[in-house]
């Protein structure tokens, strides 16, 4: 909560009169609506800094590449380091895609368990599951079949859009 406010604070100042005062209350909400189903064994509805970075960077208006690829990316912010290198895992994976797709869930679209499953093992079928592929692998696996993710490029288009406006009159 402390953490959304400043950062809400921060984007307050630089866009003057674009956020709404209660924006960080209001993604606090999301976020519980998202989660709390998935972590309800907690006794804490405390959530990782992790997840809220991941469910801020999946609505933000960055590019499906920067969402992707950048250092702030969900690769990223899942993989570990392997010294030169960062790394994903496959149980990394399954969390990320586990976490992201709690967000279409909040509207009723949601990817089961065994999806999630299906996806990771298509993202390791040329490597073993106990390994960990780079980010040139993750991202040629995004690219043919990342089926548990398919609602981000939509969910993309539609971010960019209500920024257009036209002088045409609708009748």
């Amino acid at each position: 909560s402390g953490l959304l406010t400043v950062m809400f604070q921060r984007v307050r100042l630089e866009k003057p009169g674009q956020v709404d005062p209660r924006a960080a209350e209001f993604t606090l909400s999301l976020l519980a609506a998202m989660y709390d189903r998935l972590y309800q064994n907690y006794t804490t509805k405390n959530y990782t800094i992790r997840i809220a970075t991941a469910a801020l960077l999946a609505l933000s208006g960055d590019t499906l590449l920067a969402k992707y690829r950048d250092e702030k990316s969900f690769f990223h912010l899942y993989a570990a380091p392997g010294g030169k290198v960062a790394l994903i895992t496959c149980s990394a994976l399954r969390s990320l895609l586990t976490d992201l797709n709690q967000m279409p869930s909040i509207v009723g679209e949601s990817c089961t368990p065994s999806c999630v499953e299906t996806t990771t093992n298509s993202c390791f079928r040329e490597v073993s599951l106990d390994s960990a592929i780079v980010e040139e692998k993750f991202m040629s696996w995004l690219r043919s079949d990342a089926a548990c993710l398919l609602w981000l490029p939509p969910c993309y288009r539609f971010s960019v859009t209500e920024m257009v406006s036209h002088q045409t009159r609708c009748r």
